[in-house]
């Protein structure tokens, strides 16, 4: 096959998206005080998004040096997998974020790491079984008419991805209002509480909604334009629109690391102690809120 130019972007972002998401992955892996809920979603969606950067590398490689029907299916169903356990996880985190300021009182206790090991499951297991539609027969290897824009994904299957992802984006818009209310309402009891000016209550509330603006932003402006297209387009669309809004997709998977885990004061703790070559899994921690993060 002729290299296609978009292809190598593809794989060059794979490759960027796994070098920084497989450090979050360790970092929290080996690490004994990141065993909070938090950290514990946090690492998935870390998780999700290195497989994806790998299912990238892996469908270059696959494409053109090994092309193979069964081989193109399994790097597909891997990169639906990785992509959906990747949206999933950024909806659990919000969630996560909403329970920890609606029920503060009670977010430290064993129920909310029950309730966190059920998200995971029911992240991977609706992920996985996404990702496995392919591989079990639901392509469009023998009936060309029936693709989408995302070859052998069919019509029908990407109609189902792209519902699903709207549905996860309007969940979020909705929990991260929510979010913004009950910061707004705190900012302002504590401005009345302690005699602050109301600059500084205006000050505080426009950082938090700064904050959630610029998450929700960057993942509806990167994934928007895929689910939409993948609606309306079909197997006779151009490759080049295709390409124009995948290509923005897997940024969210760059831009992630540095918005839920570089963010973070504790990873960046342990990060500046493995540069400076004095690591230790007994590095004091401030316990935090969801939050905060």
């Amino acid at each position: 096959l002729a290299l296609n130019p978009w292809d190598v972007v593809l794989c060059i972002s794979g490759t960027i998206i796994s070098c920084e998401n497989a450090i979050v992955v360790v970092v929290i892996f080996y690490t004994p005080a990141f065993r909070a809920p938090m950290f514990l979603l946090i690492g998935s969606l870390a998780t999700a998004d290195l497989l994806a950067g790998l299912g990238l590398i892996l469908h270059f490689a696959f494409v053109y040096f090994i092309p193979s029907e069964a081989v193109s299916l399994l790097t597909v169903g891997l990169l639906v997998t990785s992509f959906t356990a990747s949206v999933c996880s950024l909806l659990t985190i919000t969630i996560d974020r909403y329970l920890s300021l609606y029920n503060a009182l009670t977010y430290y206790s064993e129920r909310t790491v029950t309730r966190t090991y059920i998200m995971l499951i029911l992240t991977w297991g609706a992920s996985i079984c996404y990702g496995l539609l392919p591989v079990m027969g639901w392509n469009c290897l023998k009936e060309p008419s029936a693709c989408s824009i995302v070859k052998p994904l069919t019509k029908n299957h990407l109609v189902i991805l792209s519902v699903s992802f709207l549905a996860v984006f309007a969940a979020m818009l909705q929990l991260y209002v929510q979010i913004c209310r009950i910061v707004c309402r705190h900012a302002q009891q504590i401005a009345v509480q302690r005699h602050f000016l109301a600059s500084s209550h205006y000050v505080t509330t426009r950082k938090g909604i700064a904050t959630l603006a610029v998450i929700l932003g960057t993942f509806a402006s990167c994934w928007l334009p895929f689910a939409v297209y993948g609606l309306l387009g079909d197997s006779s669309s151009p490759g080049l629109y295709t390409y124009a809004t995948l290509l923005p997709a897997t940024y969210n998977s760059v831009l992630n690391p540095v918005i839920y885990a570089f963010r973070n004061q504790e990873i960046q703790k342990v990060l500046w102690a493995v540069c400076c070559g004095c690591f230790s899994s007994a590095l004091p921690f401030r316990s935090r809120s969801p939050s905060d993060v």
